[in-house]
């Protein structure tokens, strides 16, 4: 259970701070609104994931237990691209550049919308969430119940406090978040080659 929770922690932290549609969404509303308008924002994943997690798990449970193996394999793989992107996006990214922002309020509902047509979240489900918490399920359903909190947990507190980062202190907000992206590559590199390991050992 441990592993579990670790392993969902650490990739709610990485997908959090990861460059992206909905990372950019929560700059440009905390640099132009401030924290406290956008913080609520940080809780969209909770209304845009139900529907993908439904999706998701409905494709995965009807597969042979052998593909879940194929599947960790590939989520190892796909964790390993991440972290290679991260590790491109730490180097490139130019903390004092400025950020562009819309001038129009954006609410929550939006930010659940621009999260729920992020390919992201549908690829991480399928590949690294979706088996994960499968695996657990069978083990106890307490802890495929502890594992979604968990993640979601931390995806919220670490998304919360981005909002906060950028609102309160603009320029050390992106100085802050390069290290972040850091490590988030580290992490991502990290599970990633835990999850090859796991899935070679399962065949």
């Amino acid at each position: 259970m441990l592993s579990t929770l670790l392993m969902a922690g650490g990739y709610a932290f990485a997908s959090a701070v990861q460059p992206g549609p909905f990372f950019a969404y929560l700059v440009s509303e905390s640099l132009t609104h401030g924290w406290r308008r956008t913080l609520p924002a940080a809780f969209a994943p909770l209304l845009s994931d139900g529907p993908i997690i439904i999706a998701v798990l409905f494709i995965l449970t009807r597969l042979p237990p052998a593909m879940l193996t194929y599947l960790r394999l590939a989520g190892g793989l796909f964790l390993l691209t991440l972290s290679y992107g991260a590790f491109r996006s730490w180097r490139t990214l130019q903390p004092d550049a400025p950020t562009s922002a819309p001038a129009r309020r954006q609410t929550v509902v939006r930010g659940a919308l621009v999260n729920l047509l992020n390919p992201g979240p549908w690829l991480a489900w399928s590949l690294v969430l979706g088996p994960l918490l499968i695996q657990a399920w069978n083990t106890a359903p307490a802890y495929g119940v502890g594992m979604l909190a968990g993640f979601y947990g931390v995806l919220v507190f670490t998304l919360g406090a981005v909002i906060i980062v950028f609102g309160v202190a603009r320029r050390l907000g992106p100085r802050l978040t390069k290290t972040f992206v850091g490590l988030s590559a580290l992490s991502l590199l990290a599970f990633g080659i835990y999850q090859l390991v796991l899935g070679w050992q399962a065949l």
